[in-house]
C-alpha cells in the first residue's frame, strides 16, 4: 500500500503535466495570422470609434454655431455683413477638416484650427456681449459650443491612445498580418495628432 500512494501522486503529476503541455497549441494560435486579424479588427473598430466621436462633437459644435449666428442675425442692432461673412466661414468648417489619412500632415490640422479659432474668437463677444444683451437660447447654445472646444484636446488624446495601441500591434504582428495578403499586408500606422519626433 506505501508504494502505491508514491506511484499514484506520480501519475497524478504526470498528468498534470500533460494537461499543462495540451494547452501549449493554443498559446501558439494566438501569434496566428487569423488571431493577429482578429485582434487588429478589434484596434481599429476601438481607433474609429473614437475618430466618428471627435468628428461628431466637432459637427455639434459646427451646428450651434450656424445657430447661433442665426438667432443673432435676428437680433436687432447686429451686422449683418460681419454675419454673412462668419456664417461662410462656418459653413467651410467640414471641407477644410482632415480626415485619418490627410492629419499626416499636420499644417492641415493647424491650418483647420486656425480657421475655427479665429471664427470663435470674433462669435464669442457678439453672442456673448458685456452689456448682456444676448437671448437665453443664444446664450446656451455658446456655452455648450465652448464646452466642445474645451473638449477637443481630451478627444485627440483618446483618437491617439486607440491609435498607438493599433500601431503597436500592427509593428509587432506585421509578419502574421502580412500572410493574409490583401489590405493586411500593406497596412501602414495611423498618423497621430501628437507630434512625432
Amino acid at each position: 500500500m506505501k508504494k502505491i500512494f508514491p506511484l499514484a501522486l506520480l501519475v497524478l503529476l504526470a498528468s498534470l503535466d500533460a494537461c499543462k503541455t495540451d494547452r501549449s497549441p493554443k498559446s501558439a494560435d494566438l501569434a496566428s495570422p487569423a488571431a493577429a486579424k482578429a485582434q487588429l479588427d478589434v484596434l481599429r473598430d476601438s481607433v474609429d470609434a473614437r475618430w466618428t466621436q471627435m468628428v461628431a462633437s466637432d459637427d455639434a459644435k459646427i451646428s450651434a454655431t450656424r445657430q447661433v449666428l442665426r438667432e443673432l442675425a435676428n437680433q436687432p442692432g447686429t451686422d449683418h455683413s460681419q454675419l454673412q461673412l462668419l456664417t461662410r466661414a462656418n459653413d467651410r468648417l467640414k471641407r477644410l477638416r482632415y480626415n485619418q489619412e490627410t492629419m499626416a500632415n499636420s499644417a492641415q490640422i493647424d491650418a483647420y484650427d486656425a480657421a475655427q479659432d479665429s471664427l470663435l474668437h470674433v462669435l464669442y463677444p457678439i453672442a456673448q456681449p458685456a452689456a448682456g444683451q444676448s437671448s437665453e437660447m443664444v446664450r446656451n447654445l455658446t456655452e455648450g459650443i465652448q464646452t466642445s472646444d474645451n473638449e477637443v484636446v481630451g478627444y485627440r488624446l483618446r483618437y491617439d491612445q486607440a491609435a498607438k495601441q493599433f500601431n503597436n500591434y500592427l509593428k509587432l504582428h506585421q509578419e502574421q498580418l502580412s500572410k493574409l495578403g490583401g489590405k493586411y499586408a500593406k497596412l501602414q500606422p495611423l498618423p497621430l495628432f501628437e507630434l512625432q519626433p
